[in-house]
């Protein structure tokens, strides 16, 4: 009596093809959800460091000046802190194999750029009003929204950051206005040189 061979289904030649593309497809959209889901840690430490020093001395240069002077120079300190900010930023996603302009960078990038544009809309309004001690606790609650919006996308330590911004924002508009620049340096000279360390410390510059 023979034996019997079990038969074998062998798929046809299209349909290797097929699993393929599918697989390929897969791998690429579980490659592109881990890069919208994770967070861009790239944020420079060493130039928060930089543009806390950059704000101190604005601030120490502010004071005593004339309204017009005293926003000039902060302008002129968030001038050169951007600048920094941007170098940095992009110099360190280079080093840590992280994009700058897409994923979780593009994400904190559009996040926080709102409440900023808000803040240099405002100022030119209170400029014309006359009401420009309003700026030191308007900038500092802004910056720390942007901070902490775009934080969402970044490391923890980012919007606990921003959230000290807006609690020092609360606090020079409820205080004299005779605290605002000294709060503005306490805001964007010693929260970024404090923050800049833990973050240079931790993740790597």
């Amino acid at each position: 009596m023979s034996s019997v061979s079990p038969l074998r289904a062998e798929s046809p030649p299209g349909d290797s093809f097929a699993l393929h593309d599918r697989a390929i497809d897969n791998l690429r959209y579980i490659r592109e959800t881990i890069e919208r889901a994770g967070a861009f840690t790239a944020v420079p430490g060493w130039g928060f460091v930089a543009m806390g020093m950059v704000a101190i001395a604005a601030g120490l240069l502010a004071a005593g000046r004339s309204e017009l002077g005293w926003t000039l120079t902060w302008a002129a300190a968030a001038a050169i802190a951007t600048v920094i900010g941007t170098v940095t930023v992009t110099r360190k996603a280079r080093r840590v194999g992280l994009p700058v302009l897409s994923g979780p960078g593009r994400k904190l990038a559009l996040s926080f750029a709102p409440p900023v544009l808000v803040a240099a809309l405002l100022t030119a309004v209170l400029l014309g009003r006359g009401t420009a001690d309003l700026l030191p606790g308007l900038w500092l609650a802004l910056y720390g929204t942007g901070v902490i919006a775009g934080g969402t996308f970044s490391v923890r330590v980012v919007p606990v950051m921003g959230t000290f911004f807006v609690l020092l924002g609360a606090l020079a508009l409820a205080l004299p206005t005779s605290w605002g620049n000294a709060l503005m340096i306490a805001g964007f000279g010693g929260l970024h040189l404090i923050f800049g360390l833990i973050i240079a410390r931790r993740y790597g510059g």
